[in-house]
């Protein structure tokens, strides 16, 4: 391979990416974020070791266009992944998904050496045209969507949802696996990923399912759990208790910890701790009336375009070249990791089409302010907000309705659109560019006839 020749040794060869991707969970849900009722001393380390960014956003509220964003460097809207074909994600069966037209990470990175896996929850299609493996990733294990979209789900008479399959590439190997264990498994084919391909440049997606609701936990994270709980979880019977369920949000975070852990120190036993980037962030803010799960000093949550719908707890770390124990606040979002990867990988990104996500390697580093002017929030379809420097102006079908000044209201709690009319002047001119520039300058998502929900 043309890679072996350029970079002969592991000093010169690109660096590896591992991008830890959790489920719903909020800005407060990390010790190192301020959150007293979890306890995350892996996650807390690996910030002391290189940054907690502070003012990093997904680019949806939900799974599927935040994933979407992810995934291609482009706001869901873009690439008509804003909404499933009936609801605000992807179900089970459903005939959209990721046009396979579009560029991923994986596949950016794929052409110059890299080898590429995906092991936890996809989202983005549940079609065979659609999974992972037709989108850049060499290897998948995990499940095609949220684990809730289950026969178990509490409004199981309304969507009538097939089993859950689990699959190992494109093969169904399971249905109904046994939740307990998933993110015990994924961090099992995580680690055999790196440990198989530590002679060469390697991208690593770990979406964990959890803490999505119904919260799991593998039994050695069980202990400490009251016997009544675990009495009540014993007598499920094939059947989910949700509200018990809730009570394992300090157990699930401490799994992901330890999952996080089993990463960093596979990396560091296969002497690639110093050419890796790890970077840890979570899918969108916490559901509303959780028990446990918190946005902490944010207000809003998971569906609202609210902080606390999207500004998500990230960590990065790469020993000897991103900074340790500094924080960064400039404003960074997962759209930009696309660019961003393929600039240290000697990648090229794609030119034929509009890519939202810029690079934001300078900024990491802490040389460089944020490269972007304004940042736009969704909800589904709409157009709902936008920040530009300290300002956030929120606007209903166009019309500026709130202003807040985050550097000192990051709670969104004192509403200056009154006493700043300039400011809201010019972040609704950014709204209203922004909306015509999106309809001249998208594309569309793919959709298959007669889908099928996977089976065994």
């Amino acid at each position: 391979m043309l890679l072996a020749c350029v970079f002969a040794n592991a000093a010169d060869r690109p660096p590896n990416f591992v991008i830890i991707f959790t489920d719903d969970q909020g800005y407060g849900d990390l010790s190192c974020f301020g959150g007293k009722h979890v306890s995350t001393p892996r996650i807390d380390q690996m910030a002391a070791e290189g940054s907690r960014l502070t003012s990093f956003y997904v680019v949806a509220p939900v799974c599927t266009p935040s994933r979407a964003g992810l995934m291609t460097g482009c706001y869901p809207k873009r690439i008509d992944m804003a909404m499933g074909s009936n609801f605000g994600v992807l179900l089970a069966g459903d005939p959209k998904g990721l046009n396979p037209d579009e560029i991923t990470i994986a596949e950016v990175l794929k052409t110059v050496g890299y080898r590429t896996g995906i092991f936890g929850k996809w989202h983005l299609g549940d079609q065979p045209e659609f999974l992972p493996t037709k989108q850049g990733f060499d290897e998948y294990f995990g499940i095609p969507f949220s684990h809730d979209i289950h026969p178990f789900h509490p409004r199981q008479d309304h969507y009538k949802f097939p089993p859950l399959p689990l699959l190992e590439n494109e093969q169904v190997i399971e249905m109904d696996p046994d939740a307990d264990y998933l993110t015990n498994r994924i961090t099992e084919h995580a680690v055999s990923f790196i440990e198989r391909n530590k002679d060469e440049p390697f991208f690593l997606y770990i979406p964990h399912p959890i803490p999505h609701a119904p919260l799991h936990v593998s039994p050695p994270f069980m202990e400490g759990v009251s016997d009544d709980i675990v009495a009540t979880l014993k007598a499920e019977d094939g059947n989910i208790d949700y509200k018990t369920r809730d009570n394992l949000y300090h157990q699930a975070i401490s799994e992901i910890d330890w999952s996080v852990g089993k990463i960093l120190d596979t990396l560091k036993a296969g002497g690639l701790d110093e050419n890796t980037l790890v970077l840890f962030t979570s899918d969108n803010g916490p559901p509303k009336n959780s028990l446990f799960a918190s946005a902490g000093p944010l207000r809003g949550n998971k569906g609202t375009t609210f902080e606390g719908g999207m500004r998500e707890p990230t960590v990065v770390r790469w020993p000897s070249k991103i900074p340790a124990g500094k924080p960064n606040d400039e404003l960074m979002t997962t759209m930009d990791l696309l660019p961003t990867f393929a600039k240290l990988a000697g990648a090229s990104i794609p030119t034929d089409r509009v890519i939202d996500g810029k690079d934001i390697w300078p900024t990491l580093l802490g040389v460089a302010k944020t490269p972007h002017e304004v940042f736009f929030y969704h909800g589904g379809n709409a157009l709902k907000a936008v920040r530009s420097g300290k300002w956030k102006l929120h606007a209903n079908q166009g019309k500026p309705t709130q202003l807040y000044d985050l550097e000192n209201d990051i709670g969104e709690t004192k509403n200056v659109i009154e006493s700043h009319p300039d400011v809201a002047k010019k972040l609704a001119q950014h709204l209203r560019t922004f909306e015509k520039e999106i309809a001249d300058n998208s594309r569309p998502a793919a959709f298959v006839k007669d889908p099928k929900p996977l089976s065994q």
